[in-house]
């Protein structure tokens, strides 16, 4: 599928295009990589992260707020992964005209590159965030969503396709719940942060969240929202398997934060079909066709169903969490903690 294919990530230095180098190389020959983005810094540290691949991997300063900058960008291009967005939840709250101009206008702009540069597939990044929205952040990742599965209207005879997969926090990733009580615990801090004890989140990994993209580029039609289907957790057991000891401290939900991560609403539901790994949404719209875009295998969910962290079917328990944790180099002290269990098994 992408083999011997030109690929451009926007955002492409963030910890999930990390990921998709890494895999893409991997699993794939493709025939160019793209990162824009526009930190410089980033750009380099990433050059040298990915020296064994420099024939291959290219890097091009840009913001996706600058539609001549993307138009260039974009010549050649088979394929693009929108991943650049502004995330940061207080950051979008207090600077929201900043939020706008980077996660509305910014997708806008990559729609419009794409469709005038013939881009075969266009995969954008959407977030949990975006579904019954409580923040700005939210609000501005749902108008982007909308315009993103809209965008299959102007394709016309041009052929280039929109899709979208949503998935919440990652696992591990910068920003996220797991290095920040990492960082506290290796810091000596005596008690962790809890916003609210019932707290549950989703569990996924930045392989798993690759690996929904390169799904969606393989086989999507135009218009779907792809959403894994993964394991919950509460927040008190992630606490208490990255320090049993420490004090937990209720201290209250965040501005803009919510209790469960939703990620399929029940009036979503009517339009949600199941399959074996994931969901899919699909529009509904008048230009839309079963006929046509509809890829088999699904089954329609049950309506009224509500793709809820804290409703959910799956969990993860103390042991898995320490064992996945463990997996991703995320216990705090890891080394120490893998070395005494070692010590342990052996006597």
């Amino acid at each position: 599928m992408l083999n011997d294919k030109t690929i451009l990530i926007t955002g492409g230095t963030g910890s999930f295009g990390h990921k998709f180098v890494e895999m893409v190389f991997r699993q794939y020959k493709p025939k160019k990589v793209i990162i824009y983005s526009r930190d410089e810094f980033k750009q380099d540290l990433m050059r040298k992260e990915f020296k064994a691949h420099e024939k291959d991997l290219r890097f091009f300063i840009g913001d996706v707020r600058d539609k001549e900058r993307l138009y260039r960008a974009f010549d050649g291009v088979d394929y693009v992964i929108h991943a650049a967005a502004m995330k940061q939840v207080p950051a979008c709250e207090y600077n929201p005209f900043e939020a706008i101009k980077t996660n509305i206008h910014g997708a806008q702009n990559v729609i419009d590159a794409a469709l005038d540069k013939g881009v075969k597939k266009v995969v954008a990044l959407s977030t949990d965030k975006a579904v019954n929205p409580i923040n700005l952040y939210g609000g501005t990742k749902l108008v982007s969503d909308k315009l993103f599965i809209s965008a299959n209207a102007y394709s016309g005879g041009k052929g280039t396709r929109f899709a979208v997969v949503r998935y919440g926090n990652v696992a591990g990733s910068r920003g996220s719940v797991i290095p920040f009580f990492k960082q506290l615990v290796e810091d000596g801090e005596k008690e962790l942060p809890i916003t609210d004890f019932r707290m549950t989140r989703f569990w996924i990994t930045l392989e798993q969240g690759v690996e929904l993209v390169f799904k969606a580029l393989e086989e999507a039609k135009g218009g779907e929202t792809y959403i894994s289907k993964i394991p919950s957790f509460k927040i008190t057991d992630l606490a208490k398997v990255m320090s049993p000891n420490m004090k937990l401290r209720e201290v209250g939900i965040r501005e803009g934060e919510k209790l469960h991560e939703v990620m399929i609403t029940k009036d979503d539901s009517r339009t949600t079909y199941e399959y074996e790994k994931h969901y899919i949404i699909y529009p509904h719209f008048d230009w839309w066709s079963s006929e046509r875009y509809f890829t088999p295998g699904g089954k329609l969910i049950k309506e009224g169903f509500e793709y809820n962290s804290g409703t959910n079917t799956e969990w993860l328990g103390v042991d898995e969490l320490r064992g996945l944790l463990i997996q991703l180099n995320m216990m705090p002290f890891v080394k120490d903690y893998v070395e005494e269990v070692a010590v342990t098994r052996e006597y």
